[in-house]
């Protein structure tokens, strides 16, 4: 068994982070709460990036136990095909979307990297962004990847805890933890510009995995330091296979995560997903949390299928079930209700292509540019570039 690189157990940089989330600690959620929100106003404004997720394939070789996707699953299984991904794209333009996260299950026959390749070569047509979420891949393919018009990967080590992770992951070639671990640095070796991390939240002790999920991020910061880093904080929903978190998170532990993260990590887009209440989303905009999806499909497809009153109806079974389920008009004026600037576009597409300089530059320091007072107007369209665009 390959062993576990010292990062991952090195203590020096969490004792802080450590500290807001022990239940023994002494500072309050709402002391944490009001730091949190002192330290987004200050490095991201008022504004709420917002992107949607479309599900390529429900392929997948892997038997991840808390999956609707795994293959032993009696989901119906199909990928879009380059017609009707053109028709999704279609159909989420309509929405405002223009920062889209392509996602596929493990690598399959079916859905592999050529069929990805292809998938990102149509959507960068059409959209300002473009990120991938599927199986972990070579130098070599990320490279490819970026070349076409890829930005950015997700990828969540889901738990950190090796035990765990081995019981969790039935079979597949999710199995290894080692070649998932690093995977975020080969995409960053390959030219992608920016990786989102995670943990599934229910699946170990979450403190543990959050802590971890830290020294990750810190780790790759320190080689890739001109590298875009984002951190999400998903939570087990419901699914097909029933299996119930043996950690669950509630409201209060979620949101000290988040709080405890952005006073930790001041500079890192932190991420909530539809799989959270509209409720809980809206308390955690602007406390912390800078880039939401928005109007999401968890199904393959779904977006078309949606916006057709004369379609079929959608049976399909998506990946996990969402609990916000508002459109993208009624969310974004909830946010201007707490005068937050929703923003659907923040990325020119000129900038796409692979990073040739992103590694094997260490910085020791990194110098932070104090925010000018007049940068911390409460104003939102102060804080918007000409290219920013904004939902109506």
């Amino acid at each position: 068994m390959t062993a576990l690189p010292e990062w991952l157990s090195d203590n020096r940089d969490t004792t802080t982070l450590a500290t807001m989330l022990s239940p023994a600690s002494t500072r309050s959620l709402e002391t944490l709460a009001a730091e949190s929100r002192a330290i987004t106003l200050r490095r991201f404004g008022r504004t709420m990036t917002l992107y949607a997720p479309l599900y390529l394939s429900n392929y997948c070789s892997s038997g991840c136990a808390y999956c609707g996707f795994a293959s032993d699953r009696k989901t119906p299984r199909h990928r879009l095909e380059p017609d009707e991904i053109r028709r999704e794209l279609a159909a989420m333009k309509k929405l405002g979307i223009s920062d889209i996260l392509l996602l596929t299950g493990e690598r399959t026959a079916a859905a592999d990297f050529d069929y990805l390749r292809k998938c990102v070569e149509i959507a960068a047509q059409e959209m300002q962004k473009v990120s991938v979420e599927a199986f972990p891949m070579s130098v070599n393919e990320y490279r490819a990847l970026a070349d076409c018009g890829c930005t950015g990967i997700t990828i969540y080590q889901e738990t950190y805890n090796r035990e765990r992770y081995e019981a969790l992951h039935r079979w597949g070639p999710k199995k290894d933890f080692i070649a998932r671990l690093e995977t975020p640095a080969r995409a960053l070796e390959g030219g992608i510009k920016s990786v989102g991390l995670g943990v599934l939240l229910g699946l170990s002790d979450p403190v543990e995995d959050a802590l971890s999920l830290y020294r990750h991020v810190r780790h790759l910061g320190r080689t890739y330091w001109r590298a875009g880093m984002s951190v999400s904080f998903p939570r087990l929903r419901p699914q097909t296979g029933g299996y119930e978190p043996p950690f669950p998170v509630d409201d209060h532990l979620l949101a000290r995560i988040i709080f405890a993260f952005r006073i930790a990590l001041p500079d890192t887009e932190l991420v909530l997903s539809t799989r959270e209440s509209a409720t809980f989303r809206d308390g955690m905009a602007g406390l912390g949390i800078t880039r939401m999806s928005v109007e999401s499909k968890t199904t393959v497809g779904g977006y078309s299928v949606s916006e057709s009153k004369n379609s079929r109806e959608k049976k399909d079974e998506g990946q996990f079930e969402i609990s916000d389920s508002r459109t993208a008009r009624e969310f974004c004026a909830a946010l201007r209700n707490q005068n937050i600037e929703p923003v659907f576009k923040n990325w020119e597409p000129s900038y796409n292509g692979p990073s040739s300089s992103i590694s094997h530059e260490i910085q020791t320091i990194r110098p932070t540019t104090p925010i000018a007072p007049e940068m911390q107007s409460s104003k939102p369209s102060s804080l918007l570039t000409p290219e920013t665009e904004t939902c109506h």
